[in-house]
Order: structure tokens, then sequence, then C-alpha cells
């Protein structure tokens, strides 16, 4: 089979959209260059209606696809890097969020922001690493953070196909990922719904993203030990209580390994969910950002500062 990677499913899910369905457009900074890879061909061919570079005013240009959507349009946005959200979380969680809310239903808005390689990035620094997925779920927009190439096509069909606002989370240490897929069988992944990664039966981990490979990794490594269970939320709200709940009740301890900052975060919230409904063997276990970080330019410093594999193992042999 051939090998898809992360970023080509991205590129192949908007441009499988886009044939599809003539109200889906893109927009976003730099677009027609594929500054990012993830529009790269889309502008040739499908052309400046549907591929539209912006000016550098993301305000602006959120709001204008909110109003494209409320007029029966698909936007997809494309978001250079993940702090730019915190320019237009107005517009996305005050205006385009609440628009059905408030209407009853009778008002939809169908736009996608995409930021292809959210989280730390090699040199970027603290104002082009952030993560802040928890943020956008905290407020009940519907949030992804896909993990594979298979996912991240598929939850990148559902979120466009979407009524709501999806705000779509593709980690930069995922975009290089790759699997044999069948491109025949790349199908919509439905929000809401998790997946174990790895069946175990001593602890299950919790992980996003880029941190699922870690955490499979990590399984792999400790085997001889104890039997992880690795699930993956695959969206971070609307979050899949029911697996995570059954993952738990089956293993009887939990880590969550969470690229998030420690207070209130998305980790932070899988504890409460799993203390709400599960009886633990063990105390359960966060692995994340520390409170209030800010990711340093010093790659050595850059990285302690990052949840990663050694935390995690630590961790996990802490409570064997």
């Amino acid at each position: 089979m051939p090998k898809l990677s992360y970023l080509k499913a991205l590129n192949r899910a908007l441009a499988d959209e886009l044939e599809r369905d003539p109200a889906v457009f893109v927009l976003g900074e730099d677009i027609r260059a594929a500054a990012s890879n993830v529009t790269a061909g889309l502008h040739a061919r499908f052309g400046s209606d549907r591929v539209l570079d912006t000016p550098l005013s993301e305000q602006a240009f959120t709001n204008f696809a909110t109003g494209a959507a409320l007029v029966g349009m698909r936007p997809v946005i494309e978001f250079q890097i993940p702090s730019l959200l915190f320019l237009v979380f107005e517009q996305i969680a005050n205006q385009a969020h609440k628009f059905s809310l408030m209407t009853g239903g009778q008002c939809k808005v169908p736009v996608t922001y995409v930021v292809p390689g959210s989280g730390s990035r090699t040199g970027w620094a603290g104002q082009h690493s952030d993560h802040p997925y928890s943020l956008f779920a905290h407020v009940g927009v519907k949030t992804v953070v896909p993990a594979t190439p298979a996912d991240a096509y598929g939850l990148l069909v559902t979120a466009i196909r979407d009524d709501d606002p999806v705000v779509f989370f593709a980690p930069s240490a995922a975009l290089g990922v790759r699997d044999d897929l069948d491109f025949a069988a790349l199908a919509p992944v439905p929000l809401g719904v998790g997946r174990v990664a790895r069946a175990g039966d001593d602890v299950t981990v919790v992980a996003l993203g880029h941190l699922v490979h870690d955490a499979l990794a990590v399984a792999d490594e400790l085997a001889q030990r104890m039997s992880v269970e690795v699930f993956d939320p695959r969206t971070v709200y609307p979050l899949d209580v029911d697996g995570l709940i059954a993952s738990v009740q089956k293993t009887g301890r939990l880590v969550v390994i969470d690229d998030s900052n420690r207070t209130s975060g998305f980790a932070a919230e899988v504890l409460a969910v799993v203390a709400e409904h599960c009886t633990l063997t063990a105390p359960p276990r966060r692995v994340t950002r520390p409170d209030g970080a800010v990711l340093p330019f010093a790659l050595a410093l850059d990285r302690a500062v990052q949840p990663g594999r050694e935390q995690l193992l630590t961790t996990l042999l802490e409570m064997s």
C-alpha cells in the first residue's frame, strides 16, 4: 500500500472537499503560495475564487468567514501559527460559536479553523509554540487534535462538513508521520469518538496528537514490565467520555500526557471525568507543560518544558 503523510492527508482532505462541495473555499495568509504545504496545488486546481490569499488581518478575515458561512458557504481558514488564534478568539468563541445557540439553530456557521503546525516547532520560541486546544474546548467550540494521517484526513473532512465551527489542531510533531494506507479506504471520522491505539490491562495512558506516538513508544519499551493501554480521544470537545471510562475501568489506573499547560488544561478535565465515574487503584497522574509555560528559544530549554517520552516513562515506572 502507498504511504501517506499527515501533511499530505490534510492536503488531500481539502482537495476532496473542494471537489465535492462548491460551497467550500479556503482562505488565509500565503494560501496560494502554500507556505505550509497544506494548500499545495489547490490554487492551480481550483482557482482564485476558491483559494483566497487574504491581507494580514486575522480578525478581518475570520469575521469575513463567519459572514460567508451564515449565507451558506463553508470556509476553511488556515492559521500559520497557533498564537494567531488568540487574536481571533472573540470572533470564534463569542460570534461564530454562538450564532446557532442564540438563534435556536436557525443560523449555521460551518467554519473550519486549521492550524497546521500547532505546538512547538524547533526554535520558534514563545509566541509561535502555543497549543491552546484546551481554551477552545473550555468555551464549547468543537476541537480536534488528530494523531495519524488517516484521522487527520477523516476528521478534517468531518470538520468541514459540520454545521458548527470546528478548530482543527495539526501538531507540528505529527506532520511528518507516515502510514501505509489504502487511499480508497480514507473516510470521515466522527467527532467525539476516541480510539484505543493500543490495548492493555494495567494502566491507561490518554494522549492526543503527536503524544500518541510517544505513548505507544513508551508502551513498547515497558511491554515486559506492564501492559499499557493507549487511549486517543482524537477530539478534545466533544470528549469521548464513554470510551475513556471503559478504558480506565478496565485498567484501574490512569496517566494523561497533555501538551497544554497544567492548570485548567485538557489533562485536568480527563482526571475530573475519571474521578466522577471510576474507582482507581492508584492516584491518577498528569504529564503536562508546566503552569504558565512559555517555550524558550534555546532548543534544550524548549524540549525541557514540553511533555515527552522520558517524563511519561518515569511516571509509569513510579506507578508500577
